[in-house]
């Protein structure tokens, strides 16, 4: 009986294509998962550089391409293309077996010939090789292979190696990408260590078997069982990419315990949500074998929360297709941090009044005029809330006697003891109110956990962590004993785009020894990221364990165009580009809802949409739920969190980024000023990282500082 593997780069191609020619690709590959394929022809061609490559007939304008092993019955099917470029895609690739590490692999055989006479002649006169340190016995047991090396002893520079990103192996590329930093051939192999499928490389490796290597590679390949597990593949093709566990990604969310809080970090696209989803499901079904309840238990024992209600809704649907048996999915309980602290709050007392952003910012400004104290509204309200509230300072006496890390500004004794005073009528209006902000929410969701008698929760796992208050994580540690397993936590320091910054360490939460790091982006192309790491800026960005958090060795395996920069005279003129640039998209057979447009405000969010709109265009908000043939258009803080096939970022220019009302003054707290400029740089960094093929990006009259190179 024939066996169908399906590869992670399929899923990426198909879900990019009309719903006719996906229907054609169904009933092509239908005939593998029902066991058999008769009647559908497998072509040979000639002059392949691997001739286990076979294609498929998918219509008169697509084909598949299908890699069949020398033995056995198993087939996978690589990708779907037009007939033109599936033949060209598998007239010049070739699979192996990487030899150290016993994975499939697959390079571009016909572009490395190519380009080897090229290498050969503009090195020729070089001084001195890139890699002439290194043995041939050191290069092999780092998995480069013999056909290979003579190419790689070529290379005279990183440019060189570069260039050949798209062209070899990742696991190859890796080692050699390692030892150009620097490392020492023993931490070259810790780097590609992270490739492999287990903990160690698997005994003896077989050359010929490809059928071995592709089942110890579940981050590239899956076996299908059959034709509803390729239907619901089908039905939902980009999110179920998110089952194609990467190695690295694998070893972290299947790690059999760990001692205390664990936590990954990683750039935009590198998995890390999938990872925590993956950990989630990891946990509960050793929690409750079968789907029964473990004994002693709440009806859920895994929380699993972020940020915002709209991250929280993306989490629960991407959990969805990871877990199918409904006994095991109410052991897991989705939501976000402010609901969770609602939600206890009310249990204890009764539904609190909440008070949003807008009445808390005007408190705090009629309580300023009326005590004529020499501050601005912003700088005490900021006080208030990462200080204060942050510490959960109760008394005068402890407010000032605290640090007051973060902030920039030093206060005297006598403007402390104001700036409580302003603070104490600030919570007593209120209370008289009966209303509370988010953070007193936390703290007092804290307290009442901390009463309890048991914690509700055996684990908690959070995704974008960054964002995430000290009062939000004092009620997520008093939410779960202390213990293997208790919290897993998910970061990326360089997308902080709100105003809260902690040290875990310092809310006894360590993650010392228990802090892994992701580097492969799979969501973006290197084009997309190569434009968009400078967008962070030069400074080091501090991370949850208080240490400094790199991006050194952060990549992408995938590639394509380039983004577009354009200027506009006038913000008229930048919305007639816009809709140019989407109707482009639409034409070139993008979903309306795989395209994404935002802007720094949500007014002029408002005015892309209504331009849009106005050219025939349909459109809905980010988080909009309307009908699927939109664009989806907002802010880019509205943008976290999402993906796209292409993604247009406008007015980006001075005034707009950074916004001028989001940056404390620098003469007022050069911290602080400091700090916000960071942040909105993160803002602009998160929008341009959701688009995973195209980026465009334009502004009126001068660009933003941000974008000069």
């Amino acid at each position: 009986m024939a066996r169908l593997a399906i590869a992670k780069g399929f899923l990426a191609e198909y879900a990019k294509l009309e719903k006719g020619v996906q229907s054609s690709v169904e009933a092509a590959i239908a005939k593998f998962a029902e066991h058999t394929h008769a009647g559908l022809h497998l072509e040979k061609l000639q002059h392949g550089r691997d001739d286990r490559i076979r294609t498929i007939r998918v219509d008169q304008f697509w084909r598949g391409v299908v890699l069949a092993p020398d033995s056995g019955d198993t087939y996978c099917l690589i990708t779907v293309l037009p007939h033109d470029k599936a033949i060209a895609y598998a007239t010049s690739r070739r699979f192996s077996v990487n030899q150290a590490l016993g994975v499939l692999e697959v390079r571009d055989e016909e572009t490395i010939q190519q380009l080897q006479p090229s290498l050969q002649a503009v090195t020729s006169r070089a001084d001195r090789r890139l890699f002439e340190d290194v043995s041939d016995a050191d290069l092999t047991r780092l998995g480069v292979d013999a056909q290979l090396l003579p190419l790689v002893r070529l290379l005279t520079s990183d440019a060189h190696l570069d260039a050949l990103q798209s062209v070899l192996p990742e696991a190859q590329y890796t080692a050699l990408l390692a030892l150009t930093l620097g490392l020492t051939p023993e931490e070259a192999w810790a780097e590609v260590a992270q490739l492999l499928p287990a903990d160690a490389p698997p005994g003896e490796v077989d050359p010929g078997d490809l059928v071995s290597a592709m089942e110890r590679t579940p981050g590239q390949v899956t076996f299908v069982s059959g034709q509803e597990e390729l239907q619901r593949i089908l039905a939902h093709p980009f999110a179920s990419w998110r089952t194609f566990l990467h190695p690295s990604q694998r070893k972290i969310a299947h790690y059999p315990s760990y001692t205390g809080p664990a936590q990954v970090t990683g750039g935009a696209g590198t998995g890390k949500t999938v990872t925590a989803l993956h950990r989630a499901t990891f946990l509960v079904a050793r929690e409750a074998p079968g789907g029964q309840p473990a004994s002693g238990g709440s009806a859920a024992a895994i929380l699993l929360t972020t940020y915002t209600r709209n991250l929280a809704e993306a989490l629960d649907a991407q959990l969805a297709l990871l877990v199918e048996d409904p006994a095991l999915r109410q052991r897991i309980e989705v939501t976000n941090v402010d609901r969770l602290a609602y939600s206890i709050v009310r249990q204890s007392r009764g539904a609190p009044g909440f008070a949003d952003d807008r009445t808390v910012r005007n408190l705090w400004t009629r309580v300023t005029e009326v005590a004529g104290l020499p501050f601005t509204p912003a700088f005490l309200q900021h006080e208030w809330e990462q200080v204060i509230l942050g510490q959960d300072l109760r008394t005068e006496q402890a407010y000032l006697t605290c640090l007051r890390t973060g902030r920039g500004r030093p206060l005297t004794k006598e403007q402390r003891s104001q700036v409580w005073q302003a603070a104490q009528r600030v919570t007593g209006e209120l209370a008289a109110a009966r209303m509370s902000t988010t953070l007193q929410l936390a703290n007092e969701a804290t307290g009442l956990l901390r009463t309890a008698t048991t914690p509700p929760y055996r684990h908690i796992i959070v995704d974008e962590a960054q964002d995430l208050h000290p009062a939000q994580w004092r009620l997520l540690r008093a939410g779960v004993a202390p213990g293997p397993d208790d919290l897993f936590i998910a970061a990326d320091p360089h997308q902080r785009i709100y105003a809260s910054r902690v040290s875990l360490a310092s809310l006894g939460i360590s993650v010392r020894g228990r802090s892994r790091r992701l580097a492969l982006n799979y969501r973006t192309t290197q084009e997309i990221l190569a434009w968009s790491v400078p967008l962070l800026g030069a400074e080091p960005v501090a991370g949850l364990d208080g240490e400094a958090d790199s991006l050194v060795g952060y990549r992408s395996p995938m590639h394509g165009q380039r983004p577009q920069l354009r200027r506009a005279a006038n913000r008229h003129e930048e919305l007639v580009f816009l809709t140019e640039q989407v109707r482009s998209w639409l034409d070139a057979g993008i979903e309306p809802h795989a395209i994404g447009v935002a802007a720094r405000s949500a007014s002029l969010g408002r005015k892309a949409r209504d331009a849009l709109n106005a050219d025939g265009i349909t459109t809905v908000a980010l988080g909009g739920q309307g009908a699927k043939k939109a664009v989806r258009a907002g802010t880019m803080h509205g943008m976290k969190g999402l993906e796209f096939q292409a993604v247009a970022v406008i007015g980006v220019e001075q005034g707009q980024v950074p916004a001028l009302a989001a940056v404390t003054a620098e003469d007022e707290d050069a911290v602080a000023h400091a700090q916000d400029l960071q942040r909105e740089r993160c803002v602009l960094f998160v929008a341009c990282t959701r688009a995973r093929d195209h980026l465009y990006v334009s502004y009126a009259g001068d660009p933003s500082v941000f974008i000069l190179r």
